[in-house]
C-alpha cells in the first residue's frame, strides 16, 4: 500500500466518522443515553444492554451521572464505533 492510498483510506474513515457524528448530534445531542443508547448500539432490550454492561462487553465507554439511573455515552464515541463497523463490513474478505 502506498502512502497516498493510506492517506485516502484515513480520509475516507474520517469522513465516515464525521457523517455519523453529524447525524447523531442532530438527533441526540452531545450525549446519548437510556433507550436511545441501547437501540443505537443494537441491543434488543434494556435487559440485554444491562447484561452487556455487567459483563463489560459494551463496545464503547459508557458512564453514569449523579442523579440519573440510566447510562450515558459520548456521541463522538458512538460515531467512531459505527464508522469502525461500517469499515469492517465494507472491507473485502
Amino acid at each position: 500500500m502506498t502512502q497516498k492510498n493510506t492517506i485516502n483510506d484515513i480520509s475516507a474513515v474520517y469522513d465516515k466518522v464525521a457523517r455519523f457524528e453529524v447525524n447523531l448530534l442532530k438527533t441526540y445531542g452531545a450525549l446519548i443515553y437510556g433507550h436511545d443508547l441501547w437501540k443505537v448500539l443494537g441491543y434488543p432490550s434494556s435487559d440485554a444492554f444491562r447484561q452487556a454492561v455487567k459483563r463489560k462487553s459494551v463496545p464503547i465507554s459508557t458512564f453514569k451521572r449523579e442523579g440519573y439511573r440510566m447510562r450515558f455515552a459520548r456521541t463522538h464515541d458512538v460515531a467512531l464505533w459505527l464508522a469502525a463497523l461500517d469499515c469492517e463490513n465494507s472491507s473485502p474478505s
